[in-house]
């Protein structure tokens, strides 16, 4: 049995799955602030998926963990998870003396990205995941591994400019994909105070206001975009969609089909490629980050096994 956590800003998610990928308990806890707070944080996990599940510690074979940040590749060191208040976290080194567990870590959508796969009950094929949330990325899977391309990079559709006369970036471009759909660029676009400013915005779209209408506009644009790059350059089966703006449901996901068509009413080659059938919304609450992070002492051995 393996457990995974989703180290997220404000809550962690811990799962314990088994060998055969079945989820065997859940559990949910706010996330500390800081290095030792966040240390804190995952070891308390495991002991509270651990008793939800009846399980003992021993019993555990690897803990994975999938945080926000840069992982690089073959490491267990997550820097700059600003989110969490982690300049830099050794995850291994921090975690398994108090565990007594193999750890692993990895960036969160490359975890989630393993986990949506799974979900989809396919171990073959190739599968992109695309994270809408404060900001825009996207994990690959190619044959049940993440592809990671030569630097690490591979699924970072979001600083792809798709307008240069568009928004600024907090990368330095404008017209980034990021820029037109990531929540923390329509929230600071839309400029008004609310909890959940990208559902106040699709809420004022519906009501006819102009800015909301020209936002979820941009929206639906650059997630429709994403997809079209994800197919166009990695050719993957499917692109799942998840991440916090997939709570939106149908609400995001129709202006991003009528996007998608029409793009392919002005080519034959875009329709050919189905965009829109190849595009997949994560059902809500799914625990694919967890489950990922579950997998991930699994799949790195692999990868390293591999070269």
């Amino acid at each position: 049995m393996r457990v995974g956590l989703d180290v997220g800003g404000t809550k962690t998610d811990a799962v314990i799955i088994d060998d055969d990928v079945h989820i065997l308990a859940r559990t949910r806890l706010a996330t500390g602030w800081g290095v030792d707070a966040v240390g804190a944080t995952i070891a308390r996990a495991v002991d509270l998926v651990c008793g939800e599940a009846g399980i003992a510690r021993e019993d555990i074979r690897s803990v994975g963990v999938g945080m926000p940040g840069q992982v690089a590749p073959g490491s267990t060191r997550v820097a700059h998870a600003v989110n969490l208040g982690v300049r830099e976290l050794d995850v291994t080194r921090t975690l398994e003396p108090i565990l007594g567990i193999p750890v692993r870590v990895e960036n969160d959508v490359k975890a989630a990205a393993l986990g949506a796969h799974a979900l989809h009950g396919s171990g073959s094929g190739t599968m992109a995941y695309l994270n809408l949330g404060t900001g825009v990325a996207a994990g690959i899977v190619v044959e049940g591994q993440v592809w990671r391309g030569a630097g690490g990079s591979a699924g970072e559709v979001g600083h792809i400019s798709i307008d240069p006369a568009g928004p600024p970036c907090r990368c330095g471009q404008r017209g980034c994909i990021e820029a037109l759909a990531g929540g923390g660029a329509v929230a600071e676009r839309w400029g008004r105070p609310g909890a959940l400013p990208v559902r106040d915005v699709f809420d004022a779209a519906d009501a006819g206001d102009a800015l909301a209408v020209a936002l979820r506009d941009d929206l639906a644009r650059g997630v429709a975009s994403a997809i079209r790059v994800l197919v166009l350059t990695a050719d993957v089966d499917t692109v799942v969609i998840g991440g916090g703006l997939s709570a939106l449901g149908d609400r995001l996901t129709t202006p991003v089909a009528a996007e998608l068509e029409a793009g392919a009413e002005a080519s034959a080659f875009i329709r050919s490629l189905r965009l829109r059938e190849r595009a997949t919304l994560l059902p809500a609450g799914s625990p694919a980050a967890a489950l990922g992070a579950a997998l991930v002492g699994r799949t790195t051995e692999e990868v390293l096994a591999h070269g």
